[in-house]
């Protein structure tokens, strides 16, 4: 694959220079944003970045490694890969990715995939996400970590809420963080929360990087296609036809909320009604 060791460097030093170079301002920037504007990331912070072997994910890892070095305090990550039960290729293409962006990853194996199957849930995508997210938090506690990163961005944000509104009734939106509510003292982040999926993808394109997609084993890609997330997606490309901006509106109205314009809402899990104070006034 590389004439000399100087042929490997140089590459993944050049896909490095592209984040705070050529793509600067369309993904540096906005993740340095995120991180300031939500307080992400702290002095002595000890961070698990969870890599599916997505361009994500890995944008995500290479972009906390920039922070290290580069950034104003001192903090530590670790890169962690969960093997869910991926196959020999997808395995050996996230191990090949890794090296190309000169990523020191660590691979910790579960059986999820198949735990998921073998309980023929309804909706075996939910409970795969949810298992998942226990076994990295199980891990991040392992390494004495007190932060998980995950490489959800800023389309993953307006999808989901989107997804609650049509599908789940509630007005509810992806956080920029969390804290666990079954592993105390650890705390969910999502770095790339300002950054734009084709942002990402115009990334690993101009640099020539193939990361895999949806690896799981039992999902067929045409009931990839029909999901729900797809739908939502594509609805928001159609009525981006319309208006350019929908996303943005979308997302800067949940940074809006007029409470005196809601018939309801609900705080920490406690139903408010309009109804509550309207005859007070």
């Amino acid at each position: 694959m590389y004439n000399t060791i100087g042929d490997f460097v140089e590459r993944y030093k050049k896909i490095e220079r592209s984040i705070i170079k050529k793509f600067r301002k369309d993904i540096w920037s906005k993740f340095v944003k995120a991180v300031q504007e939500y307080n992400l990331i702290q002095e002595n912070d000890k961070i698990m970045v969870c890599i599916s072997g997505g361009k994500d994910s890995f944008l995500l890892a290479k972009c906390i490694e920039e922070l290290i070095r580069h950034g104003k305090f001192c903090f530590e990550a670790k890169y962690v890969v969960m093997d869910p039960g991926y196959s020999e290729k997808h395995r050996a293409d996230i191990i090949n990715i890794s090296k190309i962006l000169n990523l020191n990853i660590e691979i910790f194996e579960s059986d999820i995939f198949e735990s998921v199957v073998n309980m023929k849930a309804d909706s075996p995508c939910y409970m795969c996400a949810r298992m998942r997210r226990g076994a990295l938090y199980n891990k991040a506690k392992e390494y004495g970590c007190n932060k998980i990163a995950l490489g959800h961005h800023f389309d993953d944000v307006i999808e989901t809420t989107l997804l609650n509104i049509f599908y789940g009734s509630e007005v509810k939106t992806m956080l920029p963080k969390l804290h666990s509510d079954n592993f105390p003292g650890l705390e969910l982040i999502r770095p790339l929360y300002f950054v734009h999926e084709d942002s990402i993808i115009f990334w690993a394109r101009s640099n020539n990087l193939k990361f895999i997609d949806c690896a799981c084993k039992f999902v067929k890609d045409a009931d990839k296609k029909s999901s729900k997330r797809e739908e939502i997606k594509m609805l928001i490309h159609d009525i981006k036809k319309i208006n350019s901006n929908v996303d943005m509106s979308i997302f800067k109205a949940l940074d809006n909320v007029n409470i005196d314009g809601v018939i309801s809402y609900k705080k920490n899990g406690v139903k408010h009604s309009f109804l509550d104070d309207y005859d007070k006034e």
